[in-house]
């Protein structure tokens, strides 16, 4: 699309999907960015407000004002059947757990959906918003993101969908019209994408300066949290997984998991991959890379020190480990998140 309208053009509509797991403040955040289009850089460089490119309208199932998950008030605009037809419509982060179900708990707005899609429209959802549209069957065979804490649920529940977990933005779909976030703020990269495709790069441009938004560039790996602390029905498993947090650094921690259990080694691991989703090397892995997370975080160590610390003995296999599991290299982890953790202390 250009990057500029006719001025007499109307703005655009963008539609917000409330619904009672919404969090306010990426609803009303999304609101506040789409509203800036084209209205505020004119303020600031020439003193006069500018022409709305884009028409935000917070929709919900009824139109009736509901108080969040967080006990902040939405105050819908329209009730769905009322909704004027927008050219794209997002979905903001829905407040619920990663394995909680939710068939059957939308099908007003699953019917909407379908009819959005239908009628052309962008389809978006910023994190956790994009288990909605796989609830709708809206992404099978479909690449997708979503929080990185929910990709391994999105991908059991929805086997037909393509979940890539260290992706902060995917766009997908007949004529590239889903488009979907991953977790926390990554909603003001989806927002800039929208604006950028439907008013124009310029505009998108101008917000991001207008509001200092930097893009996610990294992804979302570095900031994932490798190991879940996933509790298992299995009561042995379970005993091996409380040994292993306090061993993994020694040198053979799944030879002492296999003597702990009574098990035989072959048995071992195969009850260990059911219970975990994981082999028991890949979880020792994963502790010891977070952490490393924390050393590199925290501490002046040297690479070579932290691998150590952590079992590995050769710093090289740790450095190419880390650099594919968390996206960055120790170095790069290291001046990017020990500088944040010394500006909040």
């Amino acid at each position: 699309m250009n990057d500029s309208r006719d001025a007499d053009t109307a703005p655009l509509t963008v539609a917000l999907l409330a619904t009672p797991e919404a969090t306010a403040s990426t609803l009303y955040g999304m609101y506040d960015l789409f509203g800036s289009a084209g209205r505020d850089w004119p303020l600031l460089m020439h003193g006069e407000v500018g022409r709305p490119l884009l028409q935000p309208v917070i929709v919900s199932r009824d139109g009736r004002g509901f108080r969040a998950l967080n006990g902040a008030w939405i105050q819908p605009d329209a009730c769905l059947a009322d909704c004027p037809a927008p050219v794209a419509m997002c979905i903001p982060d829905l407040y619920v757990a990663p394995d909680e179900p939710l068939a059957g708990r939308y099908p007003v707005e699953i019917d909407w959906l379908h009819g959005c899609q239908a009628r052309g429209a962008l389809l978006a959802a910023a994190c956790t918003g994009a288990l909605l549209l796989a609830e709708a069957g809206l992404l099978d065979g479909q690449d997708a993101t979503t929080h990185w804490a929910y990709c391994e649920a999105l991908a059991r529940r929805h086997p037909r969908v393509n979940v890539h977990a260290h992706r902060t933005l995917v766009v997908s779909g007949e004529g590239q019209r889903l488009i979907m976030a991953g977790g926390g703020t990554t909603w003001v990269d989806l927002a800039l994408f929208l604006v950028a495709r439907l008013v124009g790069v310029d505009e998108a441009m101008h917000l991001a300066r207008i509001h200092l938004i930097d893009w996610h560039q990294h992804g979302q790996q570095p900031y994932a949290s490798l190991s879940q602390a996933r509790q298992v029905a299995d009561a042995c498993i379970a005993r091996c997984q409380v040994w292993v947090a306090q061993h993994y650094d020694t040198p053979s921690p799944v030879a002492g998991m296999v003597k702990l259990s009574g098990l035989t080694e072959r048995s071992f691991k195969r009850r260990f991959k059911a219970a975990t989703g994981m082999t028991p090397m890949e979880y020792v892995h994963t502790l010891r890379l977070e952490e490393a997370k924390q050393l590199l975080e925290c501490e002046d160590a040297s690479i070579e020190a932290v691998a150590e610390q952590v079992g590995y003995a050769d710093p090289s296999f740790f450095r190419r480990l880390f650099t594919r599991r968390v996206g960055l290299t120790p170095s790069q982890y290291r001046r990017r998140f020990r500088s944040l953790r010394q500006r909040l202390q």
